[in-house]
């Protein structure tokens, strides 16, 4: 029974994660990891889908590459944070806009966040990379 319990909770929680993943290939936010980390939760419990996770894998990894190769790519992508953040502080101080409100906000700024987050990590394993 637990172990039922278990498998349906990664699936739901994997789903979630790899339609947010979906979404966020169009919206602003790191579509391509979550994709990854919802497919890569989705294969511990369902195996067939071990097939996809390389070649998601790669992919992100070259984006994630790509992100950080110039000075102006992480300048870019750093600004565009910025952006994030300030359009989710202003959505959420302002409920006259479209959706506004902090359930929006916060998501513009949690987007804002984990893309600064995410910039980091790249640089930190392109340069470890490069040292190995």
């Amino acid at each position: 029974m637990a172990g039922s319990v278990k498998r349906v909770t990664m699936a739901i929680v994997g789903a979630v994660v790899l339609l947010v993943g979906l979404a966020l290939l169009v919206l602003p936010g790191p579509g391509l990891l979550l994709v990854l980390a919802g497919l890569l939760v989705l294969a511990a419990e369902f195996p067939a889908l071990e097939r996809y996770v390389d070649p998601v894998r790669d992919r992100a990894m070259k984006t994630a590459e790509e992100s950080v190769s110039s000075p102006w790519r992480i300048v870019a992508t750093v600004l565009g944070g910025a952006v994030l953040v300030g359009l989710g502080v202003l959505w959420g101080v302002r409920d006259d806009l479209p959706l506004g409100g902090w359930s929006t906000g916060s998501s513009l700024i949690l987007s804002g966040v984990v893309i600064w987050g995410l910039v980091v990590w790249s640089y930190l394993r392109v340069r470890a990379n490069r040292g190995a």
